[in-house]
């Protein structure tokens, strides 16, 4: 804990080369796109993007779930989103699932959770069963050449679990499908406002893979 508490307080005088874009902060913030992904430390949003600060609005849960929307029941979940969604405007969502997660990799390898209740019951979110669910087609691509269908293998060099792997991908897709329900998601996404993403993160690569509705692959963005 020493080496962060060493740079947070010397973060103010780091900093000071850029006085002028966090003076601007103060001024209110308005991201470009709503990160939704796991609470796993390997999975860094503005490591990932390059984001710099207040370009992204970000909502980390465990496994990067999205809860169902109940009227009546507000979570933090809804909450960040209709407030990413209706009051800063953003444009994109981007739901990112990542390699060798443990979530997920708990319902695939059904480990018993009965120490980790409360772990046991927010995964009851990740229905219907990522398991069970249909294998989009995945494939990796370069930047130069974008990945083509292939739902034999998640992705050379993985270094995961492949059925984890694909587990992930497929659960990255109901979160998007569970947003879509989310009333303020599908008013602005109807008005052509507002556009879903679907990402896979190799925490052991650093590569992105972008799911592509057309052909339903994950290929290199």
């Amino acid at each position: 804990m020493q080496p962060l508490i060493d740079h947070a307080r010397s973060f103010g005088r780091l900093t000071a080369a850029r006085s002028g874009e966090f003076a601007r902060l103060a001024g209110g913030q308005s991201p470009q796109a709503l990160f939704i992904t796991c609470s796993d430390s390997r999975v860094i949003p503005a490591l990932i993007t390059g984001a710099r600060p207040g370009e992204l609005f970000e909502l980390r849960t465990a496994g990067n779930i999205v809860p169902p929307y109940t009227p009546g029941r507000p979570t933090s979940e809804a909450a960040t989103v209709e407030y990413a969604v209706d009051v800063l405007g953003v444009r994109d969502i981007v739901v990112c699932g990542h390699s060798h997660c443990g979530a997920v990799g708990a319902l695939v390898r059904g480990e018993d959770l009965t120490p980790v209740p409360a772990v046991r019951d927010w995964l009851a979110h990740t229905v219907p069963d990522p398991r069970t669910m249909s294998t989009p087609n995945t494939r990796p691509g370069t930047p130069d050449s974008p990945g083509t269908p292939d739902s034999s293998a998640p992705s050379a060099g993985d270094g995961d679990d492949p059925a984890v792997a694909q587990a992930v991908r497929r659960h990255v897709l109901a979160q998007l499908r569970t947003l879509r329900t989310y009333p303020c998601v599908a008013r602005r996404a109807a008005d052509g406002e507002l556009r879903l993403r679907g990402w896979y993160y190799e925490v052991h690569t650093g590569a992105v893979l972008a799911h592509r509705p057309d052909t339903d692959d994950f290929a290199a963005l």
